[in-house]
């Protein structure tokens, strides 16, 4: 993650009211044409960048692709990787045009004046989706993409997995938050996962000693992705068990990618299906997502990545935000405990009653805005990201294509999504 900066929105005038040359009041009326139009190359008719030619994994991680086999690759995971479908079906959620449609806007970011171009271009933004009241306000696609590209989640899936162990709670599947992990994991017994609790793996706080270093090849980051190439069945638990303890459970925060492998271990010993199937079943299929989406994983007709891997629409990422956003409602009913979307938003708590700027594999806004509006984030790397802002009803959905995994975006990309929050309040 980046360093967290602070900044003034500028309240001004619309300082260009058309986006790539076309009005916003027509963008807003082809949107409403389109909505539920048909689309090419995500239900049916064959994936439009399927014969691109992709790097490698191991370039992703090291930051070693040109701008356009980045945005290739980006879109073509599913040739990484074995794969499982998160299937759709069913009546799509409509996202209808909202009344407002974003137009540019300035914003004040360190001591400089941004727009929205700026944002787009400096922090290689290569599709953007704003709902507003569950309403598109503002969608683009660039670099060659389309409503039908599918794009990588890297660690967006985070959220979505942890989303998943709050419905397993809810139906009693998993036996609540202080469950122990080895009830679910027996492998991990015996290891520094003995004594850690489904909480602790949530907030990435079980003391289990772990490097993320993403370009770093003797990273235990890098350890457990040489474990998924080898797509060995068992073989990323392997990694995890053999992990030595550096605190006691519950005391110390320190970002994990393993930690989420082994909360996808957790589910899938809890609910006995895959996780695909299983997110399919509850959130894809009912909350009417438009296209099947994939999953990475750990082996052939093993089990999912929990923390990197999904492949799926823009606008599905957004009904996902909008999902969470309405407390997980489906029917009007919520598929989530009582509270967990606010509790799973963060700030949690240590041991000692100390404040995370996290919560169940959500960010905390870690801006004064964000802070006050209560929004929270998914953050992947390289670009990738849904924020949800409670107060001001807005969600926001980028595909990046940054060339390194460090967080060297020029703008915080939360300064901008603030910024776009009150512009359309």
């Amino acid at each position: 993650m980046t360093a967290r900066r602070s900044y003034t929105p500028l309240m001004g005038g619309i300082m260009n009211p058309t986006i790539g040359g076309t009005s916003a009041a027509t963008l807003a009326g082809i949107l409403a044409s389109s909505a539920m139009a048909a689309l090419p190359g995500v239900q049916e008719g064959g994936y439009p960048h399927a014969n691109e030619s992709i790097g490698t994994v191991e370039q992703v991680y090291d930051g070693a692709l040109m701008p356009d086999e980045a945005v290739a690759t980006f879109r073509n995971i599913d040739r990484l990787f074995s794969t499982r479908t998160i299937k759709a079906g069913g009546k799509v959620r409509e996202l209808p045009p909202a009344e407002q449609w974003l137009a540019n806007f300035s914003f004040e970011h360190e001591g400089a004046t941004y727009d929205l171009y700026d944002a787009m271009a400096l922090d290689n933004f290569t599709a953007l989706l704003v709902l507003k009241d569950g309403r598109i306000a503002f969608e683009t696609y660039q670099r060659g993409n389309s409503r039908a590209t599918r794009w990588m989640s890297m660690s967006v899936a985070k959220s979505i997995t942890s989303t998943l162990a709050g419905i397993a709670i809810k139906e009693g599947l998993i036996a609540g938050l202080d469950a122990p992990v080895t009830d679910y994991v027996p492998v991990l017994k015996g290891s520094a996962y003995d004594g850690v609790s489904v909480r602790d793996v949530l907030m990435m706080a079980s003391g289990v000693q772990w490097d993320e270093a993403y370009s770093d090849p003797g990273s235990d980051r890098r350890a457990l992705l040489r474990a998924q190439i080898s797509q060995e069945p068992g073989s990323a638990m392997a990694v995890m068990a053999a992990l030595p303890r550096a605190a006691e459970p519950g005391t110390v925060n320190n970002y994990s990618t393993g930690e989420t492998q082994v909360l996808g271990e957790i589910l899938r010993g809890a609910v006995g299906k895959p996780l695909a199937e299983y997110l399919s079943e509850k959130i894809w299929v009912p909350y009417g997502m438009e296209a099947d989406a994939g999953w990475w994983l750990d082996s052939p007709d093993g089990v999912e990545i929990g923390g990197s891997g999904i492949s799926a629409t823009l606008r599905d990422y957004g009904r996902f935000g909008q999902f969470f956003l309405e407390g997980g409602l489906i029917d009007g009913v919520s598929i989530l405990p009582e509270d967990w979307t606010r509790e799973a938003a963060g700030p949690t708590k240590l041991e000692d009653g100390s404040a995370l700027n996290y919560g169940y594999m959500w960010w905390t806004g870690w801006t004064a805005p964000s802070r006050k509006d209560g929004a929270f984030v998914a953050v992947g790397i390289h670009g990738q990201n849904i924020y949800v802002n409670p107060t001001r009803k807005v969600v926001i959905v980028t595909f990046g294509a940054q060339p390194k995994p460090l967080g060297k975006e020029p703008i915080d990309s939360l300064v901008f999504f603030d910024a776009v929050a009150l512009r359309l309040d």
